[in-house]
């Protein structure tokens, strides 16, 4: 499918590490020098080893690390400085003292810190390494940051600035939500564990009591574990700890930064501890009037002595932050809801629309390296501020200019995190469904897209020829108002030198929307990426982008070809090259084109070489490396909607559907009206079984667009999960008016509803007669698609060798992934399964995690063929450790029916049930597969059966319930037979 949707565009390790291992008895601190970042406490220990041997500056541990020097001792021991030989980076290393060494809970302690910390990627989150030892020694390798402790930053100022104490407390709580995403609950935070580095990133650190939600932990209910001073009520009193414990130690924290006071002072910290349990805290606006009102109800809400009323999530605290924040900035993203009202009095007629807006999503796929320079902290991390750059009006009489400079300003303006250029495509086609369409767009009718769409701001210019030379002038308006916000203009001697002119004119309209980056540091990191060898390959490369925008691929990717030729160091036009080639299919094209792209990265800007990056690893498939490289993108830069949207996909392929979900939910924030980020958050909610908010998403996205076929799908998907098989049906019946696309996807559909209910000879009929209107269209994919499932369809029926030879015909048309798994599954099942043990041998030849699992799938299907079932559960269960898969699980349980395991298996079935939301469509590609779904209860009933459980029974009537008016199913009159009907 294209759901889950991508968008074409087209540091190093530093650690601090925690000054305390809390024990028991309390925390115990190291002090260290402010480079090293390590802070004080009442239970400072300097200069001491604690009955332990240091290790020397020089030694060199495990033959890889080299001593730098001592860092300070906690604890449970000593914290050093040091060298990765094998790696060439700094580390932390964390040293347990030898004599606790053989203690096996103190052992179990280290190593949950290491297994725990290593599931969170988050740049809020310290970075955990690995777990080594030498001799004697235990150690735990860590990220070294040089920066300073939030313990002594307030212990040396008392209190802090409103702003930087809010942006403080925003990173910790993102790392908290990243930290709570992996079900980890810290449960001893506090200012010593969390660290401020020189550029500003903030982190949370030690984990050493962190346990996971849903394991069994180190400790249980009614053990009093943490630093008393910042505990939560619920902790003191021994109770189940959740995310919001966490939000309130955090709220004590963003207290004491704000008013250099505890919240509950008292004599001692059990005193205080007790006020906890009884009180509520002092609203700080009644100690400080500074501080504002709003702010101090966040703060309030945090600390409440009851769980349920505070905040329940870090991420609905980092909601609340950032919403104030925002409420104080000159430009923000106001709601979808102002912005409409606001249209609805601006008068249709009064304004005259003569032009086209093009806005631009900047071409690149991101690449990590190491900066040549550093942005300065900024005191508040701003929020999203969404900018549409209209069309500049050519003066001049050279065609030259016509969508030239456009793609340009926009790839300057995203310099700034914060801010996020509007497609220049989605805004040519909202431009032309306004009320009076136009194939232009000029000042007034790129404010009315903007204000439909709910953008902050437009960006305007013109060009204009002066002697020799030419004049640029460019202004930044407020959509709703049409307020100058800011403006700029050059002079240049020839058109060459304009595009140069492009960041210098642009850092004026970054400042007046908040940007706070100095003007020559902008330009530095911009310094090269707007070099090009003449003006003729830009502008190539915009008519290619208008080209990838209105769908027409293969005119774009000769665009972006000839933009090369023109200048061959032109990494964006390679960069558009790989999108378009993925585009058409051509795989190997897309990778060649990508790593063109990458061996300039000199010419883009840093935003661009993440999203380059992260888009080569959706191109390869590599779903891993595509979630941190787009992490990465979206950490740097969190109004990037191209990375949020990737990274949400990327997590889905994943099936961590959760992630997909969270992120795409920012995706919308960014984006509130994109068809796309509505329609992937509504289809991720549908793999995750929140079937109504996934029929309301696919509805919005019709309402938006009412002739996008997938979110006709979406629509469907929802229905069929919550049983409505009728309306299902009827939402594909209308999708078959839409296109002929749409009568491809709605046939589809219907006939796996057809399967789904056991009319399989009628769902026979529909994928025939589909897949032959398929090839006639050139459609090999979707033909493919309906091939597979005839083989399905056929299997169902007991028909081998129709199944056999379909499955032939889908090879024939398609190659992909998908195509080798499916048709493989269906020539061990029709006996040939030496035919399927060579398409696993090409899968298993696949670098990736997911075709590798899926070659392990085949292999078990053909051990459980052979009744070897102990052969099949070794690889099926190798399979889910590689990727956990829905067909995986289902796999898994009938090998151990098979093996008469009817316990495990009915485990494993019931996962299946819980998971339902995944089977509407498997390799989320369009295909629909809730066929599937109906085996697992017969199976269910089978491993009951087993069991001699008394439920077995319903298992084979919900099977009924699906099936049981079915003539052509076997199975049927079986489970009659065995219900006594």
């Amino acid at each position: 499918m294209d759901n889950p949707k991508k968008r074409e565009y087209e540091p190093d390790a530093t650690v601090f590490v925690s000054e305390s291992d809390s024990s028991a008895s309390g925390a115990n601190s190291v002090e260290g020098s402010s480079p090293a970042g390590i802070g004080t406490s009442s239970n400072t220990i300097a200069g001491s080893t604690r009955g332990s041997e240091q290790l020397q500056p020089g030694a060199v541990l495990a033959n890889r690390y080299e001593i730098v020097k001592l860092l300070g001792e906690g604890g449970m021991g000593a914290v050093y400085k040091a060298r990765d030989l094998e790696l060439a980076r700094e580390v932390a290393l964390k040293v347990i003292r030898p004599e606790l060494a053989n203690n096996p809970d103190i052992l179990q302690r280290f190593k949950q810190e290491l297994i725990l910390a290593r599931q969170v990627t988050d740049r809020n989150v310290i970075r955990i390494f690995d777990l080594g030892e030498a001799g004697r020694i235990k150690f735990i390798t860590m990220e070294y940051v040089e920066g300073e402790g939030l313990h002594q930053i307030i212990k040396q100022r008392g209190k802090l600035d409103v702003a930087e104490a809010v942006d403080i407390a925003e990173q910790v709580a993102k790392g908290l939500a990243a930290v709570h995403g992996e079900g980890v609950i810290h449960r001893d935070l506090k200012p010593s564990n969390i660290l401020r580095d020189k550029h500003g990133r903030v982190v949370v650190m030690d984990f050493g009591l962190a346990r996971s939600l849903a394991g069994d932990g180190m400790t249980r209910t009614g053990a009093m574990m943490g630093t008393i001073e910042y505990m939560s009520p619920e902790q003191a009193q021994g109770k189940e700890l959740k995310p919001s414990s966490d939000v309130f130690a955090l709220g004590l924290i963003l207290y004491e930064m704000l008013s250099g006071i505890a919240p509950f002072h008292a004599d001692t910290a059990i005193a205080s501890l007790l006020k906890r349990t009884q009180q509520r805290a002092v609203p700080l606006a009644d100690i400080d009037r500074k501080i504002p009102g709003v702010l101090s109800n966040i703060v309030c809400k945090c600390l409440e002595k009851d769980p349920e009323r505070r905040y329940q999530t870090a991420e609905e605290l980092v909601v609340d932050l950032r919403a104030w924040q925002g409420g104080r900035r000159r430009i923000s993203a106001s709601s979808t809801r102002l912005w409409m009202n606001r249209l609805r009095e601006l008068s249709w007629k009064r304004i005259a629309i003569t032009a086209v807006l093009i806005v631009v999503t900047a071409t690149g796929i991101g690449l990590y390296l190491n900066r040549r320079w550093q942005a300065p902290p900024r005191a508040v991390a701003h929020a999203p501020v969404s900018v549409l750059v209209a069309d500049f009006q050519n003066n001049t009489g050279d065609s030259i200019f016509d969508d030239t400079l456009e793609p340009m300003f926009n790839v300057a303006l995203e310099g700034a995190s914060f801010i996020n250029a509007f497609s220049r495509g989605t805004a040519r086609k909202v431009a032309a469904g306004l009320p009076n369409p136009s194939p232009t767009l000029d000042e007034q009718t790129a404010r009315l897209v903007a204000v439909k769409e709910g953008v902050a701001a437009v960006v305007h210019g013109s060009l204009n020829k002066r002697g020799g030379g030419y004049d640029l002038s460019v202004k930044a308006i407020d959509a709703v108002t049409g307020k100058t916000l800011a403006s700029a203009g050059a002079t240049t001697a020839n058109k060459d030198e304009l595009l140069l002119e492009v960041p210098k004119l642009a850092a004026p309209i970054r400042e007046a929307l908040g940007d706070t980056t100095p003007k020559s540091v902008q330009l530095a990191a911009e310094q090269g990426s707007f070099t090009v060898g003449n003006l003729e390959a830009v502008h190539e490369y915009g008519i290619a982008k208008a080209m990838q925008a209105s769908g027409k691929t293969e005119e774009a990717l000769q665009a972006f070809s000839k933009a090369a030729e023109l200048d061959p160091n032109f990494a964006r036009a390679y960069a558009g090259m790989a999108a378009a080639a993925g585009n058409l299919g051509q795989t190997e094209n897309a990778e060649k084109y990508a790593k063109l792209a990458m061996e300039h990265v000199d010419r883009m800007t840093e935003r661009e070489r993440y999203r380059v990056r992260g888009q080569y690893y959706i191109r390869i498939e590599n779903w891993q490396k595509c979630v941190e490289e787009n992490s990465e993108l979206v950490n740097e830069y969190p109004a990037d909607d191209i990375g949020q949207t990737n990274l949400a996909a990327c997590y889905a392929h994943l099936l961590n559907m959760p992630k997909a979900m969270q992120v795409a939910q920012h995706d919308l924030q960014i984006s509130p009206n994109d068809a796309i980020s509505r329609m992937n958050y509504s289809l991720y909610s549908c793999y995750a079984n929140d079937f109504r908010s996934c029929e309301h998403g696919g509805n919005e996205v019709l309402q938006l667009n009412p002739k996008k076929e997938t979110a006709f799908l979406v629509v469907a998907y929802a229905q069929l999960g919550q049983g409505q098989l009728v309306q299902a049906i009827e939402t594909y019946q209308k999708l078959e008016k839409v296109s002929s696309r749409g009568k491809s996807l709605a046939a589809a559909g219907l006939a796996n509803i057809a399967l789904y209910q056991g009319r399989f000879q009628e769902g026979i009929q529909i994928l025939e007669k589909a897949a032959a209107a398929d090839i006639a269209e050139k459609n090999l994919d979707s033909a493919a698609d309906k091939f597979l499932m005839l083989a399905h369809a056929n299997l169902l029926l007991g028909q081998k060798q129709a199944a056999d030879a379909a499955a032939g015909r889908a090879l024939a048309n398609s190659q992909s992934t998908k195509t080798r798994f499916l048709a493989a599954r269906t020539l061990v099942e029709a006996g040939e399964s030496a035919k399927a043990r060579k398409l696993a041998a090409t899968l298993a030849a696949e670098v990736h995690a997911e075709p590798q699992a899926y070659a392990k799938l085949i292999l078990g299907e053909a051990a459980l063929k052979n009744r070897e079932p102990n052969q099949a559960i070794q690889l099926f269960t190798e399979a889910k450790n590689l990727l956990d898969t829905w067909i995986g699980r289902s796999d898994l349980g009938r090998a151990y029916l098979q093996a008469e395991a009817f316990g495990e298996a009915d485990s494993e079935f019931d996962r299946c049930i819980r998971r339902h939301g995944e089977v509407l469509e498997l390799f989320m590609d369009n295909m629909p597969t809730y066929s599937y779904l109906p085996a697992i209860y017969y199976y269910q009933g089978q491993g009951r059966e087993g069991l001699k459980s008394r439920g077995f029974a319903d298992s084979y009537r919900t099977y009924l319930s699906i099936r049981g008016q079915s003539t052509e199913d076997p199975l049927v009159p079986e489970i009659r037979r065995k219900l006594h009907e």
